[in-house]
């Protein structure tokens, strides 16, 4: 089996990589950066959003798996004292391989230029670079609400922890094929008005924007910051392709929203 790792670079992020590499490769098993079977991201989950990025051309033949080394991460669930105990696991092919669904992102420009898509593993954000962003919203090809306000935000379900849960958007299980809308601070007043609650849309829907003003945006793709300038649209929709977890033990996604937001110590005791 073919096998690479990416750390945090910290220092016991880097020990971990040295030893697990060592482990993995007495056991047989090819260290490969340009087509591994299986990616260990050590560090956190930015760490794996860096992994996921990296390989997101080759999803259908790579699985992840994260060991964090600071606080417990959605996506790394690995402490750094189980190294010895996930590295046997991994020789010996003891796992198996969930999927969670991921979010495609079209940006379609005025002039001639190519459409740029993109893969997000959590989420995708429209703000306008120095004044109020104003978007009109369609939901298939209805136009559903003209958008004022600081931005938008569109996630995955796994996605859905993150910045997502920060705007009040809902917590969805990565089981459901689905991608969510939530708003940064819209104006609403007797003037304007928006829906002001998050949107789930199932995995047939897309949800396109159109500029109304000024053509150029900020889009993020997940950590990734890109300047867009002549748009015509914003196209969102959920991926045909998507993210493959390598799983070694339970560790329900509900458990997870426990530990990570409600009551860690108490979990652990």
């Amino acid at each position: 089996m073919k096998f690479y790792i990416i750390s945090r670079s910290d220092d016991l992020s880097n020990r971990l990589m040295k030893e697990a590499r060592e482990y993995l490769e007495d056991f047989g098993m090819e260290w490969n950066e340009e087509s591994p079977q299986i990616v260990l991201s050590i560090g956190g989950d930015g760490t794996l959003l860096h992994a996921f990025h990296k390989y997101s051309d080759r999803l259908d033949a790579v699985a992840f798996v994260g060991i964090h080394t600071g606080h417990l991460g959605f996506y790394a669930d690995w402490k750094p004292i189980e190294i010895e105990k996930l590295v046997l696991a991994i020789a010996k092919k003891e796992f198996e391989v969930i999927e969670y669904p991921l979010l495609e992102v079209t940006v379609h420009y005025r002039s001639d230029q190519e459409s740029s898509t993109y893969l997000a593993l959590n989420e995708s954000t429209v703000k306008s670079p120095d004044v109020t962003l104003v978007m009109d919203v369609f939901l298939n090809d209805s136009h559903f609400e003209r958008f004022r306000g600081d931005g938008l935000c569109m996630s995955t379900p796994s996605g859905s922890t993150a910045y997502n849960k920060a705007l009040g958007g809902a917590i969805i299980h990565p089981s459901l094929p689905a991608m969510q809308l939530t708003e940064m601070a819209s104006i609403n007043n007797r003037v304007f008005r928006t829906v002001g609650s998050p949107l789930v849309l199932p995995s047939h829907h897309r949800c396109t924007l159109l500029p109304v003003k000024a053509p150029d945006f900020m889009v993020t793709i997940d950590h990734l910051q890109l300047l867009h300038k002549d748009v015509e649209s914003i196209e969102y929709r959920v991926a045909k392709e998507k993210v493959r977890f390598a799983r070694f033990r339970a560790f329900p996604f509900w458990r997870r929203v426990h530990d990570s937001f409600i009551d860690s110590e108490l979990s652990e005791d």
